[in-house]
């Protein structure tokens, strides 16, 4: 596990506050790198309280949801959205529980909502509801979110990821919120909606990484259609050197099983031959009865696939391709000069001393089977890489003897390297300045 996230829509600051600090303790009794993730709620509209849940909907059944705050049952729902009435008309699909339950709206009315179950099945509290097609009367950046966002800072956090985002303005609302505390964040958006795909370039402009929650936006827009934007959002990640998760659904059947759905395992093998950088887990681990044997198994199916992947080199055509009809720096030029290096040398590993981390970010798109061993000073850029494919991130304090002597050093210290390995080296011309890679060196080490 590189990178741990904890969903924010659920449970209490103190419980969060809990979890962070042993990954922390752990991480670094484990000297290990390990980014927590902290996935901010945002708009999402979910069902309330159950008084004895799970209630079973079955279909043809004619129920209520309400936008009073009540305990709900198998026949009265409450939803925490005030303005529901405004959003549906009779005709008006409903859905529940990531879509799997579906209602059709048949009179809004008062404080309540008159539905027919179309598709029933058990559901429980806080599950989502979806309304595609209709008019929400959310901001996608909520107060409750910045102020999580205040709260983590102190916690030392700095990575989050933002729910329902619609346009690059609500990823530059958060940043700005940031920079007046005096701090840097680096920012995750989630695309759940259809406007986010539509607006994707100039979010993925503003964004730090992409997450593909494939769960509200396979409700959100034509089902059909996930599979060909999950490939789309990927490459188009991949080519400005940006990290990207694929998550939701992903082994769910190891909520209660021990063993994946042939379906499953094939989804997880499918998003790493899109380029995915990062496979989420969600209920599998945070609610299932097998977290342990979930990430085992996805792991499994990893390695083999990046074996396939390596040997057939699948999917790199098109990155290549694609890099050649933009305008490219000096650092996009060595981050290809390095994959071609690792093609047609028995390259060990490939070291890049850096401070912002683009470098071995660009480097990752091209999915190469060689370790990009990224050392920063950077305790932040270090926790952020750990979601780019490939990327071992190792923080260093001393450099005064310089980063190539430091990079010997490390690999010495760690035991990883032998005589007679080949390594390619990055640097800059003015080590610490971010952005200013200009440098390759091949190195046989003695």
């Amino acid at each position: 596990m590189n990178v741990a996230r904890i969903n924010f829509s659920h449970g209490d600051l103190e419980d969060h506050r809990k979890v962070i600090r042993r990954i922390k303790r752990i991480a670094s009794e484990m000297n290990t790198v390990v980014c927590i993730l902290v996935d901010l709620p945002g708009p999402k509209i979910r069902v309330g309280m159950f008084r004895n849940e799970p209630v079973i909907l079955n279909r043809g059944d004619h129920i209520q949801l309400t936008v009073e705050d009540l305990e709900g049952t198998a026949t009265l729902i409450p939803v925490d959205y005030d303005r529901l009435l405004e959003s549906v008309h009779p005709g008006s699909n409903i859905y529940l529980n990531d879509g799997f339950i579906q209602l059709k709206c048949l009179e809004p009315s008062g404080k309540r909502v008159k539905c027919e179950v179309v598709v029933g099945g058990l559901l429980s509290s806080r599950k989502g509801v979806n309304l595609p097609g209709s008019k929400i009367f959310l901001d996608p950046v909520t107060d409750k979110d910045l102020e999580i966002i205040d709260i983590v800072l102190e916690e030392g956090i700095d990575t989050f990821s933002m729910s329902f985002v619609e346009k690059a303005e609500d990823i530059r609302k958060v940043r700005q919120f940031a920079e007046r505390k005096g701090r840097s964040v680096f920012l995750v958006a989630k695309i759940e909606r259809e406007e986010a795909v539509k607006n994707i370039e100039s979010i993925l402009q503003a964004a730090d990484a992409l997450l593909i929650a494939r769960g509200d936006l396979g409700v959100e827009i034509p089902i059909q259609n996930v599979p060909v934007i999950q490939k789309e959002l990927i490459h188009m990640a991949n080519l400005l050197g940006k990290p990207v998760i694929t998550a939701t659904h992903m082994l769910e059947s190891m909520t209660e099983n021990t063993r994946p759905t042939r379906a499953e395992a094939t989804d997880v093998a499918n998003a790493i031959m899109d380029g995915t950088d990062a496979l989420m887990l969600s209920g599998e681990t945070a609610i299932g009865q097998y977290p342990v044997e979930t990430v085992s198994m996805m792991v499994n199916i990893a390695k083999k696939t990046e074996v396939w992947r390596s040997r057939t080199g699948w999917g790199m055509e098109l990155i290549t391709r694609d890099l050649d009809e933009i305008q490219m720096n000096i650092s996009e030029v060595i981050s290809v000069q390095v994959y071609d290096a690792i093609k047609r040398l028995p390259i060990k590993y490939v070291v890049t001393p850096t401070t912002s981390g683009r470098t071995p970010r660009r480097i990752s798109r091209f999915k190469p089977n060689t370790w990009i061993l990224a050392m920063s000073r950077s305790k932040g850029t270090c926790e952020h890489l750990a979601l780019s494919y490939g990327v071992y991130p190792i923080q260093v304090e001393d450099v005064s003897s310089g980063w190539e002597n430091t990079a010997f050093e490390t690999l010495d210290e760690l035991g990883i390297s032998h005589d007679g390995d080949m390594i390619v080296l990055t640097q800059g011309q003015s080590p610490g300045k971010p952005g200013g890679t200009n440098i390759l060196k091949i190195l046989t080490l003695e």
